[in-house]
């Protein structure tokens, strides 16, 4: 199974998912994504709702792990690491956080605020350079654990059903489960796995990053350690206070969003702002960490 989370993490990092492709066929994520939007119109509503997210979620995991357990069993691991290259997405999170930190080092904060929308939730209409390194160094810690190493952990643990399910489960997340009037009780169970999903995962990363950071690797995981349980996610807390302390910088913090501001608490809070260079220090600890991960899973594989 190493095997095939080694491979799929060196495809991506040499092609990723190259745009013709994408132009073609999409991307499995896409797929999934068409699948959950059709349950959710066609399910969420009415009574029972919770029970119609939970059906959401069975119909959902099974779509995605019965074909790449098939798969795997007929046509064998080179095949199945093939298949769940896609899945990884370290190449396309390197890039996007490239793209921010490009115009933030020239003080184009039109153009790092244009990037930096394309891959936050949250209002930076106005935020100034701090809030911008900020906001992409939890964007970059956080899909670093939920993007690359969940993805690897799965795909090392179950193979190509694990990395499948885990997508299928990650992806219903981030479009159903959210706590809004109408998603509340419909993505409650997706919400929920997701958090089990990534116990592990989080932690892991944390783990590497404070690897990656080298002498920082103490401060790194005592503001994870310490501050990553108070955040509002069970786990994303971990990857970003690793990465706070990395950095020697803070991060979370409050933050504004469509309809209201979020009042949440600092990560590392005695630390200094981040800024421009910060970004890109950032951006070199995560590719280290996923180094890191690849070298472990290689290790793993040839023994």
């Amino acid at each position: 199974m190493a095997m095939i989370a080694a491979l799929a993490l060196i495809l991506d990092a040499l092609i990723g998912w190259p745009d013709g492709l994408y132009r073609r066929i999409g991307h499995p994520v896409t797929w999934l994504g068409r699948l959950i939007a059709a349950l959710d119109r066609g399910l969420n509503r009415g009574p029972w709702r919770r029970a119609k997210g939970a059906l959401t979620v069975v119909l959902v995991v099974l779509a995605a792990v019965i074909p790449a357990a098939l798969v795997q069993i007929w046509a064998g691991p080179w095949v199945a690491a093939a298949l769940a290259w896609p899945l990884v997405a370290a190449r396309s999170l390197d890039q996007h956080l490239r793209a921010v930190a490009r115009p933030l080092a020239l003080g184009d904060l039109a153009g790092a605020r244009a990037a930096t929308a394309m891959i936050v939730g949250r209002d930076v209409t106005r935020a100034d350079e701090a809030a911008l390194a900020r906001a992409s160094l939890e964007s970059l810690a956080e899909n670093a654990s939920d993007g690359v190493i969940a993805p690897l952990f799965w795909a090392a643990t179950l193979g190509l059903p694990g990395i499948a399910a885990y997508k299928a489960i990650n992806t219903m997340d981030s479009m159903i489960g959210h706590r809004t009037p109408r998603h509340e009780r419909f993505g409650m169970v997706a919400a929920r796995l997701d958090d089990v999903a990534n116990l592990i995962p989080a932690r892991l990363t944390a783990g590497l990053i404070a690897l990656a950071a080298g002498r920082a690797a103490g401060p790194a995981l005592r503001v994870a350690w310490r501050d990553g349980p108070a955040h509002r996610s069970p786990n994303a807390g971990w990857p970003e206070g690793a990465m706070a302390g990395a950095l020697g910088v803070r991060l979370s913090g409050p933050r504004v969003y469509a309809d209201r501001v979020a009042g949440e608490p600092w990560l590392n809070a005695a630390a200094p702002d981040p800024n421009a260079a910060d970004l890109w220090r950032g951006i070199a600890v995560i590719r280290r960490a996923v180094a890191l991960a690849g070298a472990i899973l290689i290790a793993a594989a040839l023994l």
